[in-house]
């Protein structure tokens, strides 16, 4: 267990709970727009010059994560990219990279996290600044129950028009997780947050279980001063590399179906000698559709 995440499972007249997860560098090792990049260059959504910029803009995010000013920069600058943009064609590329691009850069620790909150009965929330195209896919793949993203305005021609109709930064974020609190019965105070950047302060100082995760050293300061628990994240381990091991038996379990299976294979055998001395020969269709005939060797 990464931290003290308790079993609040009690009746349903009790307030709920929820854990809310900002996505890039908490849950996910990188940028999750800036990811698909390269996708959208193939799809002929950007140029090349725009794969460049966006390329050292995720270099710029992992070095030391990234300030108001730059966020800000970011906004804008992707904002006027994605202008003219065909939504469902955003969304188709998104949807046939996903697992490629998002699978391998999932924290196993994060993963951990959210498989433990579920069993302790909380919702997991997913709260990004990324666009909603690109974070609905990838919470759906985590396994969250909802999303908080940027949402842009979408003309009827159904293109982006470059406004951004709802913008999830910073204290828009934690009004967010306030209204949903308000809307779904939640209790912040023993509701849990995550996330690695100091814009997300407002968002931690929301419930009563704040964490800093891989945090950029402002907020590493705010943290320290506030006493709330910093984690490190740093083993990003694909989805269908932990599947085998949530899924596998016990090993009782295993022993049983063993043995069962024994005596399966057994009686198989037995039935199978005593046809062999009853049965005529017959007509068999092969896998080619051809027929064959069994005889007895």
């Amino acid at each position: 267990m990464l931290t003290p995440v308790e079993n609040h499972s009690v009746p349903h007249s009790t307030p709920r709970t929820a854990a809310f997860f900002d996505l890039d560098k908490t849950v996910i090792a990188k940028s999750s727009t800036l990811t698909f990049s390269k996708s959208f260059y193939q799809g002929g959504l950007i140029n090349r010059r725009a794969v460049l910029r966006t390329a050292y803009a995720q270099f710029v995010f992992l070095a030391g994560g990234a300030d108001h000013d730059q966020m800000e920069r970011m906004r804008e600058y992707l904002s006027s990219l994605c202008r003219g943009w065909d939504v469902a064609q955003v969304r188709e590329i998104v949807a046939e990279t996903l697992h490629d691009l998002i699978d391998p850069i999932i924290y196993d620790e994060a993963a951990s996290l959210i498989e433990e909150h579920h069993a302790a009965g909380r919702d997991v929330v997913i709260v990004s600044t990324s666009g909603a195209e690109v974070v609905e896919p990838i919470g759906e793949l985590l396994g969250a129950d909802r999303v908080v993203a940027t949402r842009m305005v979408v003309g009827e021609d159904g293109r982006f028009t470059g406004e951004v109709e709802y913008y999830a930064y910073g204290p828009t974020k934690a009004e967010a997780v306030q209204e949903l609190a308000a809307s779904e019965g939640y209790d912040l105070d023993r509701c849990y947050a995550y996330s690695d950047s100091a814009t997300d302060v407002p968002m931690l100082a929301a419930v009563g279980h704040p964490f800093a995760v891989n945090p950029d050293r402002a907020l590493r300061r705010e943290a320290v001063a506030r006493g709330w628990p910093v984690l490190s994240f740093n083993r990003p381990v694909p989805l269908k590399q932990r599947l085998p091991a949530l899924s596998m038996p016990s090993r009782p379990v295993l022993a049983v179906m063993a043995a069962a299976g024994a005596a399966m294979a057994t009686a198989t055998l037995v039935w199978y000698a005593s046809r062999r001395k009853t049965t005529k020969p017959r007509l068999l269709i092969g896998r080619s559709g051809r027929t064959a005939r069994n005889a007895r060797v």
